[in-house]
């Protein structure tokens, strides 16, 4: 198995678990109708979920990156990015 799809893999499990803590904390919010220990508790679940899915998200997107061989053209200045650009879109 190659970077890439580790790097879809963790970004599909980052947007997965951002869905789902969304999901978790709102049903608990409906079904108790008020704001208490329980919904708090839910709350808190709800951001390490989603903070964990948006780490999860750059992770996988940095490793696309770096699979495709685009993070060169992070520090690159002038005619290097648009020499290096040409050369990704003509394959």
């Amino acid at each position: 198995m190659n970077l890439l799809f580790w790097g879809l893999t963790i970004g599909i499990i980052g947007k997965i678990m951002l869905g789902v803590g969304v999901i978790v904390a709102h049903s608990k919010l409906a079904h108790e109708q008020r704001i208490d220990q329980a919904v708090l508790r839910s709350f808190r679940t709800e951001h390490i979920l989603t903070v964990t899915g948006i780490i999860l998200m750059i992770a996988g997107y940095f490793m696309e990156l770096y699979f495709y061989g685009l993070l060169s053209l992070l520090s690159c200045f002038n005619d290097q990015c648009l020499f290096g650009a040409a050369a990704i879109l003509s394959q």
